[in-house]
């Protein structure tokens, strides 16, 4: 499958020449912040690793730690964030949501309702390995209820592939009488069908309960759940319609509004600039009245605004 990314690697790469410009960036009296942020968005993930052991080998120090020296707030997460490896970045984001002060929920429920089975095997299969902890028991010990539930199905990485012809209906007729037909909800059918069943099949479970409830299903979502709960099932819901889609979503109301959601803006932008930002972009034209490019021209400032543009890739005004 063809990366719809908006960063791709280069095509005339050398890690030697890479670490030298960085190097010439940050040496001597002040930092050559364009030169970094130029350098940087314009390699694949994978160069940026090569560029950070090459500048090991050729200087005896550590590029991430120089660049923390040099640079500093957004723009300098934004930076780090970029020289991180995908799986251990979506790993530390979600040990720093577990481990800090409070649990940052909106953190679990963004990487657990986008990531395939494949990558949620893979992250639970890092975290081990940089922590020596269990990803489920850390989720399980600082989350409760059907949040928590949701939460452990999704970890198991388990979904159904494919779609199941003959539970359509029943999955439907399922949702339908745990929540808009009952007084009061029952969560756990909610919690079991959309935890399992794959997206191509919840798209026709959805068309499903729309003909016979009357209501979208996010619709019914925001009325019988609330909190926690109801923030993962519309993220699960919402990626099972589409992936572009939901984060298209997650950008726009991370910078409308009075202050932008930076950690948001700079996960999101991050670690889908090498999978489907091209979509994300795309989906954001269509589902509100500007382009992301000019919202994020409008919303931030500085080098920290000069690299998401770039990360950004283009204006789809």
């Amino acid at each position: 499958m063809a990366s719809r990314g908006t960063v791709k690697a280069s095509g005339s790469f050398n890690a030697s020449a890479d670490a030298e410009v960085l190097h010439k960036a940050m040496k001597g009296l002040g930092t050559d912040e364009d030169a970094i942020l130029q350098l940087l968005t314009a390699r694949s993930n994978a160069q940026r690793q090569e560029i950070m052991a090459t500048y090991k080998t050729l200087f005896g120090k550590d590029l991430i730690d120089d660049l923390k020296g040099e640079l500093g707030g957004k723009f300098e997460s934004l930076i780090v964030a970029l020289m991180t490896k995908p799986i251990t970045y979506d790993v530390t984001s979600l040990r720093n949501a577990i481990k800090g002060a409070g649990t940052d929920e909106k953190v679990l429920v963004e990487i657990l309702a986008s990531r395939t089975p494949q990558q949620v095997k893979d992250i639970i299969a890092a975290y081990r390995q940089e922590y020596d902890d269990d990803l489920e028991e850390d989720v399980c010990g600082d989350t409760s209820g059907h949040f928590k539930r949701l939460l452990v199905i999704l970890l198991q990485a388990n979904r159904q592939t494919g779609i199941q012809d003959g539970n359509i209906e029943s999955d439907a007729q399922a949702l339908f009488k745990a929540g808009e037909q009952k007084y009061g909800t029952d969560e756990q059918s909610f919690v079991t069908i959309l935890g399992n069943r794959s997206a191509e099949h919840l798209r026709k479970v959805f068309d499903a309960y729309m003909k016979m409830s009357g209501y979208e299903m996010e619709e019914s979502i925001q009325r019988e759940t609330s909190g926690n709960l109801r923030a993962l099932l519309l993220a699960v819901v919402k990626c099972a319609r589409s992936v572009p889609a939901y984060f298209a979503e997650t950008l726009y109301y991370a910078m409308k509004g009075a202050g932008t959601d930076d950690d948001t803006l700079i996960r999101v932008m991050v670690t889908r600039s090498e999978v489907d930002l091209l979509d994300i972009r795309a989906q954001f034209r269509k589902m509100f009245a500007c382009s992301l490019h000019s919202m994020i021209r409008g919303d931030t400032g500085g080098d920290y605004r000069k690299a998401l543009l770039l990360l950004c890739g283009g204006d789809d005004a």
